[in-house]
């Protein structure tokens, strides 16, 4: 698999894809074809509005769409979308409101770099942006990195958070979704180690795998099943030509895609077959629920193969972060060094990618970190998504991470908006 050919394979098939569907699409727009009465011309322009549409996406980096934000005085605000730090293989960015007095909460969203954009987030950044000042880390696509720029694996990521961190100071809470949890708790035990006036005042970390083995899922199963020879051999491949990274290997994105849809085959399936009968029938539109969701879910990054296979072996299989064994450049970091950030672990009851009890195992690494400092929540009837962009997120969650920010913020402003929260609802760890 390892060859530029089956890269440019892969991307042949799926421009093909694109082409058929732009072609039948046209055929059945033709006026002439309209003249046959065959019902048929309406499935067929319909089938390849769908394809055309669902192919393209995938090769295109959505927009954050976000234009403005409400302000305290009734005015919508534009917001711009500023880069503080460009890297090779990330920036962080900040979502401006010019005109708005400044937020006391200080926000970075440690965006997953696991097949999709940090645009995924867009939903966490809209609920966010009225009551904070939002930053997340915008992760590029490896195929536009030249191999020039050298590697990108877990000790990389985890020194470009740290890195964030010290940017934007002491007066921050992190909140990292996902796959970054572990390494974004392994980045703030960094700074306790190097520079602990540099830790946030909190750190939210929701659905990540701390210890994957503490409830197994599908992913966890297969992580233990292949090998580090089988995994590289299937799923590595090296760019081709047609992009600015061209040789550097890679596990396309392409392939992330069709791991990620072979998970719920027949929910997707069902799915497109609906959508083909609303396009015949008219009812289907650029925004509607459909295109709204599969727009930003096939819309698919690579990730350097260094990253994935460092991620395989040393979270997944070595579990050096739940170990507390993890290295950076040849140094242990010690989790337990972390004794001043307050930490709140968020899971979902139904999360079938990181199951409860993985991020919840981050709290017994926390040996140094007072109890009063420590807290967990389990949504019930949550999934993976809705713990950070569902009605779960909205309705409970989201209030609760506000809240824990508030208590933890070290300072009281006037600026910051009253959150209501379910007392019940968020437990402190005994």
């Amino acid at each position: 698999m390892k060859y530029m050919l089956t890269y440019d394979l892969m991307e042949s098939v799926r421009n093909t894809n694109q082409w058929l569907g732009a072609t039948a699409r046209a055929i059945g727009a033709y006026p002439g074809m309209a003249a046959t009465g065959n019902p048929w011309v309406e499935w067929i322009k319909a089938w390849g509005d769908v394809t055309e549409r669902t192919f393209a996406r995938m090769v295109v980096k959505p927009d954050w769409g976000i234009s403005a934000v409400t302000g305290d005085d009734g005015r919508d605000h534009t917001v711009r979308i500023e880069t503080l730090v460009a890297k090779p293989f990330g920036n962080l960015i900040h979502f401006r409101v010019p005109g708005r007095v400044p937020r006391s909460r200080r926000v970075l969203l440690v965006a997953p770099m696991s097949g999709h954009y940090a645009t995924l987030l867009r939903k966490t950044v809209i609920s966010l942006l009225p009551d904070c000042e939002v930053f997340i880390t915008d992760w590029h696509n490896a195929r536009d990195i030249p191999v020039s720029e050298g590697r990108f694996d877990v000790e990389d990521y985890t020194v470009y958070v740290a890195e964030f961190m010290r940017h934007l100071g002491p007066d921050l809470h992190v909140m990292a979704i996902c796959q970054p949890a572990p390494l974004v708790l392994a980045a703030t035990a960094l700074l306790a180690e190097e520079q602990p006036e540099a830790q946030p005042r909190s750190l939210i970390l929701v659905g990540g795998p701390i210890d994957p083995d503490a409830n197994a899922t599908d992913v966890t199963d297969f992580g233990r099943r292949i090998t580090m020879g089988q995994l590289e051999q299937l799923v590595i491949q090296q760019v081709g030509f047609k992009y600015r990274g061209v040789g550097r290997m890679v596990y396309p994105g392409l392939l992330q895609l069709a791991s990620f849809m072979s998970m719920n085959a027949q929910t997707h399936t069902q799915s497109f077959v609906d959508q083909i009968f609303r396009s015949a029938k008219g009812q289907s539109s650029d925004h509607d629920k459909h295109n709204a969701f599969y727009d930003e879910y096939l819309a698919v990054m690579d990730m350097t193969a260094e990253f994935y296979l460092s991620t395989v072996e040393r979270v997944f299989k070595g579990r050096e972060i739940a170990r507390n064994a993890f290295e950076v450049n040849g140094r242990l970091v010690d989790i337990g060094r972390i004794s001043t950030v307050a930490v709140m672990v968020v899971e979902g009851e139904k999360d079938d990618i990181s199951a409860p009890g993985q991020c919840l195992a981050a709290l017994d690494l926390l040996t140094g970190l007072p109890k009063a400092k420590k807290a967990a929540h389990l949504e019930p009837g949550a999934g993976h998504y809705g713990i950070f962009a569902g009605k779960s997120w909205r309705d409970n969650i989201r209030p609760l991470v506000l809240t824990f920010m508030d208590e933890n913020g070290g300072r009281t402003d006037r600026r910051l908006r009253p959150v209501a929260v379910l007392p019940t609802v968020a437990a402190q760890v005994d």
